[in-house]
């Protein structure tokens, strides 16, 4: 909220309040570093992402007033990834390319997949980016306050073509009678339809994604596959940035590079 106090910005109606930033009229965002926000307002396919709309739009004093956006958010997962690799000196860091492989290519944001189904139909999900790796293109989910990566119903799951092949069914983890974590299981098996490696992004302070997200991984069967899925936390990407953005990171997130 300190941070808040230094920019246009409103608060949701609810228990724990959201912060959710307005644009400032002299190109500036309180919810973006500015080297990454100048950037992404002079890419046109990074800009569009700003429009995403707010879920709890409705939650906001005067919500009539006019339309908000997902990554005007404080907590979003998104402006998150976009803060650090929209910034100009992130992908061609070093020590990224040596974390992830990358390959110096600007990253991809919103990117569509379908995941094949049984009938001829498919599914269609989205993944949060996609970087270029020396291995193939790698595709992410990023999280930050999320609670969990949501649950479905068997028949849901069993929709899927392959679903059984890709999966050790008994292994994955279920709340009563639904699978959890719904989310990782669809990117996976998109991941896997495109030919690419997968990799959740979250923060080291929340186990119990990262308890998640194991669990998971360890269900699936081909083993090129799983040796293609990676967990990533924001502060080993932390340590990938310049000094500046650190200190924004630290600030405003509570981000620290790993030791």
């Amino acid at each position: 909220m300190h941070r808040a106090a230094l920019y246009e910005h409103e608060t949701t109606w609810s228990e724990t309040p959201s912060v959710v930033y307005t644009p400032c009229d002299d190109g500036t965002h309180g919810n973006f570093f500015p080297a990454a926000y100048k950037r992404i307002l002079a890419n046109a396919a990074w800009k569009e992402r700003l429009g995403k709309s707010y879920t709890a739009s409705a939650r906001v004093p005067h919500a009539e007033s006019r339309h908000r956006h997902e990554l005007d958010c404080a907590a979003s997962s998104d402006a998150l990834l976009m803060n650090i690799f929209c910034h100009p000196q992130t992908v061609r860091s070093p020590r990224l390319a040596r974390l992830l492989g990358t390959t110096g290519r600007p990253p991809d944001f919103g990117v569509r997949a379908r995941v094949p189904l049984l009938s001829e139909h498919d599914d269609r999900t989205e993944f949060d980016m996609r970087l270029d790796t020396n291995d193939g293109p790698l595709y992410v989910e990023a999280k930050l306050s999320e609670s969990d990566f949501q649950t479905a119903r068997p028949e849901l799951l069993n929709r899927y073509s392959g679903f059984d092949e890709i999966f050790d069914v008994d292994q994955l983890p279920r709340s009563r009678m639904l699978f959890r974590s719904y989310q990782l299981l669809r990117c996976i098996l998109a991941a896997q339809h495109l030919g690419g490696g997968f990799a959740v992004f979250l923060d080291s302070r929340r186990n119990d994604l990262m308890e998640d997200v194991f669990l998971v991984y360890r269900a699936v069967r081909p083993l090129h596959l799983r040796n293609r899925l990676r967990i990533v936390t924001w502060q080993e990407l932390a340590c990938c940035v310049s000094r500046n953005l650190q200190a924004f990171l630290a600030t405003k997130y509570g981000i620290e590079p790993c030791a």
